[in-house]
């Protein structure tokens, strides 16, 4: 219980870079910009921040398209400036973690320009180049995740390179082991600047089929669906082999001390507990995405938590995450009363939680008009489509919410004038406050930030309840998923409330039986 390695006890902020704070007047959000809000983050409570893509690029994904792993795009500022950003960050005791990207490159990145310069280049095999079906088109059925095949033909080759992703981004060869010796470099180069971890970028799809064969057919695709859904990814993603590669990505930080590795990773619970690796020596903590994907209904939470507590292998860590930079906003899918019981549990589940900027002041749905469209996945299978939840943080009612001085490059949320961190930070009542106060009780108590975790079932169906306990602390966590009002049972002894997501409640005390109100969650601590 009393485990103090930091990414166990403390709680990730993701910052996409884009959005969070512009210095320069250009409409979008740089380095400086998130050094100038280190502050803020200090104050919210959060212990690391998690710095989407950065890297030189042509932006044909923001970012996700790296044409240099060992340099700062000049529209997010300099090396200095990540180095001023990674020193301020330790000053306030925040751990800084990099986005790496290892999947693909840039079709601009020098290496592949050398690849495809001939068939018999020297990093010809850096990236995954086929001949052609007998046909003469590509060489297999696998899609791309925007759409489209997966293999665009090189005329002056006369082969087929895959890309996982858009033809802007080739996909690199994980088989070859140069590749393997540079990306460690590449790891290397950033924690000898301080990096306290990487986020790795859709890990799960390192490693592809030796025989490169057709994906099989899925049966549960529906029309309107995005087309990568039409197969199903048993050969041009999570292979086993990839095990190998995270040990090796893995042994590299351990040279470094207490860093971190964190997968990316869209899989079921039991394929995605393997990426702890054999003997836990693959990612210290491989994304839980399932919040996103469960419905949100009491019982079905309930059931996810009891099927992934169950599933974790002996000494692995959990993780919980309600969103991201890919996925629609926590107060879009589920409501902003909703919102705040979302809030409860991601910080009081066993394990480490991961906040996307925006959503403790509530931010949900940003409609972007079709002429401000920026994601190229929109532009390919239009509704598909992530800009909705890259909106710019909104700080003040300044012009331009103060995230900039020039209109932003996407549209701020109608309400920005109220929905902003300025506007919130004194409401004791307000979604900003309940992240604080939340945070700063997983701090306050070993029960929450190490503790165990027990279900407690109530037989009331819109009512999650569970206790999270260290030592001699019991702490009972009690989230309404419903509407109406709840009377529920409780143990005798004694229970005192330690934070509700309403304000007013802090301090209450109750012994056999307590209300809940519609959309309440409450902490209560056991006397």
């Amino acid at each position: 219980m009393t485990d103090t390695v930091w990414w166990k006890r403390g709680t990730v902020y993701q910052v996409y870079p884009r959005s969070f704070q512009d210095t320069n007047g250009d409409g979008v959000g740089d380095l400086p910009g998130i050094t100038a809000r280190l502050d803020y983050l200090a104050w919210l409570g959060v212990d690391a921040v998690w710095i989407s893509p950065v890297y030189p690029s042509p932006m044909a994904d923001f970012g996700y398209d790296v044409a240099d792993y060992c340099g700062i795009d000049p529209l997010f500022g300099s090396l200095a400036d990540f180095d001023a950003l990674v020193a301020e960050a330790h000053r306030r005791r925040l751990k800084v973690i990099l986005d790496f990207v290892p999947n693909h490159s840039s079709i601009a990145h020098p290496w592949f320009a050398e690849s495809r310069s001939s068939r018999s280049s020297p990093k010809r095999d850096w990236y995954i180049w086929r001949d052609p079906a007998p046909d003469g088109g590509p060489p297999n059925n696998w899609l791309s995740n925007f759409g489209g095949p997966a293999w665009t033909r090189d005329a002056a080759t006369g082969q087929y390179y895959y890309h996982a992703f858009l033809a802007a981004q080739p996909d690199l060869n994980w088989r070859n082991p140069a590749v393997r010796a540079a990306m460690h470099d590449v790891l290397r180069f950033w924690l000898e600047r301080g990096v306290d971890g990487f986020r790795v970028d859709v890990i799960w799809h390192l490693m592809k089929d030796a025989g490169f064969r057709d994906n099989p057919a899925n049966p549960d695709y529906a029309p309107g669906a995005p087309e990568i859904n039409r197969f199903t990814q048993v050969y041009s993603a999570d292979r086993p082999e990839i095990f190998d590669v995270i040990a090796g990505m893995r042994s590299v930080l351990r040279d470094y001390g207490a860093r971190v590795l964190i997968g990316e990773i869209y899989l079921p619970v039991e394929r995605l507990v393997a990426y702890y690796g054999p003997d836990l020596t693959g990612a210290d903590l491989p994304f839980n995405f399932q919040l996103i994907q469960t419905p949100w209904r009491a019982d079905a939470v309930a059931d996810l938590v009891a099927q992934y507590e169950a599933a974790l292998p002996e000494g692995g860590w959990p993780n919980w995450v309600l969103g991201n930079h890919d996925q629609p906003r926590i107060a879009a899918r589920v409501g902003p009363a909703q919102a705040r019981i979302a809030a409860m549990l991601l910080l009081t589940l066993r394990g480490t939680p991961t906040l996307y900027y925006g959503d403790e002041i509530g931010l949900g749905h940003v409609p972007i008009p079709p002429d401000r469209a920026r994601d190229p996945w929109e532009h390919n299978e239009p509704g598909h489509g992530r800009d909705p939840e890259r909106t710019p943080m909104q700080w003040d009612d300044s012009p331009q919410a103060g995230f900039s001085t020039a209109e932003p490059w996407l549209p701020l949320a109608e309400d920005w004038a109220t929905r902003n961190v300025e506007a919130q930070r004194s409401d004791p009542g307000s979604m900003l406050t309940l992240h604080r106060r939340l945070l700063a009780l997983r701090r306050d108590h070993a029960a929450l930030s190490v503790g165990g975790y027990r279900a407690v079932p109530l037989g009331e169906g819109e009512v999650f309840a569970y206790e999270r306990f260290a030592d001699d602390q019991v702490l009972r966590v009690i989230l309404n998923f419903g509407a109406a009002a709840r009377d529920l049972p409780l143990p005798a002894g004694g229970w005192t409330v330690l934070l509700s997501t309403r304000a007013g409640r802090a301090g209450d005390t109750a012994d056999a039986a307590l209300t809940l109100g519609p959309d309440e969650g409450l902490i209560l601590r056991r006397s």
